[in-house]
């Protein structure tokens, strides 16, 4: 039997035309006609005004932090349970992260604490130079809480919806909220341009500036000029083509994740010691990765178990991220909280949800789980 793997990209003929087209047309160099109706199309599917397609999420989130300023002695607010890029690009400008920990009801950042950590920082009289807010897994942070929050402190509010595009809040799409939003489009995610992403905001002026960053900041005349450090984070036409292609599916690859997290729901959440991600009724999850919680005293067995028991089988699951502030990189770095962050990374497992996922494989996956479990 073939490998069943977490998350592989989904590739189809749309995708391919159009990246025939951009090879044929020879726009192969960064830049070009299908960058231009990807940003256009980027900004239409979130309900912004403008999009800047880059060559990462982690470039775009580091353009984002740039233009608002942050440098050595800032801090910015960060969720603690997530991939490492939503904390490095803080680190790249000289600025250190404080990590918040999840709630419970979403896994998302608390807005509780961050509430709080704003409140102990204005009393200090040092605000952080931002908040980044986390759509973990594909739910929308709770953004009821944190918009207000944020605007009572005047910091700004960066959305990093690297794993939510086609996911909204309260009808409004993700990438839409904040001072700016961050996507990626590297090969696990929802859609994929092999490697890319894009940095979304209403402000003309943002989107300007990160372009202009994101092309080595050259200005504009007839030698390269540069008054400024740049950085080379523009993405190329065919891999633009190829992200137009796979916008034109999202609906579809969003509704087979969302078959996958029903069906493991069905099959696997009624087991005493098991429980899914919550999701959140004010949302709308794009269910990108569908995770399980284990309570090993009441199930009889534990994560790693299950999962060394679906690797022997060539099934790719993996722990849930580890927490930020249990990276040795980040040693020493305050946090706020920390117990629930810990607690999902010791028990979380991230079972294969790709949009490719065929009924006989999730059937195996499901199997195999159920293999594990003392009866």
């Amino acid at each position: 039997m073939s490998r069943i793997y977490l998350s592989p990209p989904h590739m189809g003929p749309d995708e391919r035309e159009l990246l025939l087209d951009a090879f044929d047309s020879n726009w192969v160099a960064p830049l070009g006609p299908h960058v231009d109706a990807f940003e256009a199309e980027l900004a239409a599917q979130t309900g912004v005004r403008h999009a800047a397609a880059l060559s990462s999420g982690t470039g775009a989130l580091h353009l984002a932090l740039g233009i608002l300023g942050v440098g050595p002695g800032d801090t910015v607010l960060v969720p603690s349970l997530t991939f490492v890029a939503s904390a490095s690009p803080v680190r790249y400008l000289g600025a250190e992260p404080v990590f918040v920990d999840s709630e419970r009801s979403t896994w998302n950042i608390d807005p509780l604490l961050v509430e709080e950590a704003l409140r102990e920082a204005a009393h200090r009289g040092r605000l952080p130079k931002a908040v980044i807010a986390v759509d973990l897994f594909g739910q929308c942070a709770d953004y009821d809480a944190l918009v207000p929050a944020c605007a009572r402190y005047d910091v700004p509010l960066i959305e990093d919806a690297a794993e939510a595009l086609g996911a909204s809040w309260r009808g409004r799409p993700a990438g839409s909220y904040g001072r700016m939003a961050v996507l990626s489009f590297n090969g696990n995610k929802i859609i994929t341009t092999s490697g890319g992403g894009a940095l979304l905001g209403d402000d003309p002026a943002d989107i300007a500036r990160a372009r202009h960053l994101a092309t080595q900041a050259r200005e504009p005349a007839p030698h390269y000029e540069h008054a400024e450090l740049g950085y080379n984070y523009r993405m190329s036409n065919l891999l633009a083509a190829v992200g137009r292609g796979q916008l034109r599916v999202l609906g579809e690859r969003v509704a087979a994740r969302r078959a996958h997290h029903d069906a493991y729901a069905e099959a696997l959440g009624g087991l005493p010691g098991v429980s899914l991600i919550p999701r959140d009724p004010r949302g709308d999850s794009n269910c990108w990765l569908t995770c399980l919680q284990i309570d090993p005293a009441a199930l009889g067995t534990d994560r790693e178990r299950i999962r060394q028991h679906l690797a022997s089988l060539d099934i790719e699951a993996r722990p849930v991220w580890k927490p930020m502030h249990l990276q040795p990189v980040f040693a020493g770095a305050r946090t706020h909280g920390g117990a629930v962050a810990e607690e999902l990374f010791d028990r979380g497992l991230c079972l294969p949800s790709g949009s490719s996922l065929s009924p006989g494989e999730r059937a195996r996956v499901i199997d195999a789980i159920l293999e594990v479990i003392p009866r």
